[in-house]
């Protein structure tokens, strides 16, 4: 079995940290989205992987993400010149993929259920599709699927104003080479892409055999800021262990499960778990608090910060007030002015979001 990561795309919905980069390389508790993916798939013993690229952001990822030594994978990397779908990607792949079956993962989603029990499913009941769905509050925002007792799948439903039922596709899928045939066969949507739930429904019409299973634990597609944020937490406070490889001074604390790396100054601060800071960063006279993540080459002074993610080379000082669910991007700087009259005074990217309370 091989495996396919989407990983183009423009991020629209996490602009202007987008602007500048792959949001799929958006670190979550300081790692990049699409490396929980691919470490997923390794652990459940698929090692050739293909990932589709764009060409604004594909040489970022591959400069990032490398040959798959890392994981111990063999990673290829596919140009996908437009996006004009999941199922175009799958068709852009069919050179990669061949006659293997394979997992599609789109590389922004975040799923804590290990894969080797969905791809043992996929394997042993010989299916040409299995879709992985959870249960969700609004699904018309979601491809839904229709199932029967026996999770055989009915009918798909992109975006559905009468949901036929709660439970939304999630960005995990495994295929048979059956879905190129499919996608061969199925015509662009409104929106002028081929969509991999009318691929996914003309396997249906076909009788071939398609079933479902639902996530168990929860599901984040990290696409803005607040599922940037809630991904966070969840993995800070599931996965975090204490390690402490700075320099932590004697007027410091550092309470809970804290990771410290190397090269990092912690002075006169206060750190309280869970809380992940990265390498060579200067840290003072601040407080940071639960479910922050602070990327490498951070500075810090008389800053109260929690509940947020600086990316690498930001830059905070100075600022009395508590800084809370906030994302701040790389090489940021946010410092409070130092003339008086006192004011606010700000530089603002296109669609940047800023909330003063």
């Amino acid at each position: 079995m091989k495996a396919l990561i989407l990983s183009g795309g423009k991020g629209t919905r996490l602009r202007p940290l987008t602007y500048t980069g792959a949001k799929q390389l958006v670190p979550v508790a300081n790692k990049p989205v699409l490396w929980y993916g691919i470490e997923a798939i390794v652990a459940a013993g698929i090692t050739d992987i293909g990932i589709i690229i764009s060409p604004e952001t594909g040489e970022e990822v591959r400069t990032k993400t490398g040959n798959g030594d890392r994981f111990g994978a063999n990673i290829t990397y596919i140009l996908q010149e437009q996006a004009a779908g999941l199922a175009h990607a799958v068709k852009t792949a069919q050179p990669f993929l061949g006659d293997s079956a394979f997992v599609m993962y789109l590389g922004d989603n975040l799923i804590p259920d290990p894969l080797h029990d969905f791809a043992n499913v996929f394997k042993e009941r010989s299916l040409d599709a299995l879709i992985l769905l959870r249960a969700v509050s609004d699904p018309t925002a979601f491809g839904v699927a229709q199932v029967d007792g026996a999770g055989r799948v009915l009918k798909l439903v992109e975006k559905p104003k009468n949901p036929p039922s709660n439970l939304a596709l999630v960005g995990i899928y495994f295929f048979s080479a059956a879905v190129h045939e499919a996608i061969a066969r199925i015509q662009p949507s409104a929106r002028g892409e081929l969509e991999i739930t009318d691929a996914i429904q003309d396997l249906i019409d076909h009788q071939r055999s398609i079933e479902a299973r639902q996530l168990q634990g929860w599901w984040l597609d990290t696409g803005k800021k607040d599922d940037l944020l809630e991904a966070n937490r969840i993995l800070l406070d599931t996965r975090l262990t204490k390690v402490v490889n700075g320099i932590v001074d004697d007027r410091s604390q550092v309470l809970g499960r804290v990771q410290i790396g190397e090269g990092t100054r912690i002075i006169n601060s206060t750190i309280r778990g869970p809380v992940a800071i990265g390498a060579n960063c200067h840290i003072e006279n601040s407080f940071i608090g639960p479910y922050s993540s602070i990327a490498d080459n951070v500075i810090l002074r008389e800053v109260d910060l929690e509940h947020s993610m600086l990316l690498q080379g930001a830059k905070v000082e100075g600022i009395h007030q508590r800084i809370v669910d906030s994302v701040i991007g790389q090489r940021a700087k946010l410092t409070e002015a130092p003339s008086r009259p006192k004011a606010l005074r700000f530089m603002i990217g296109d669609d940047s979001h800023v909330e003063l309370v």
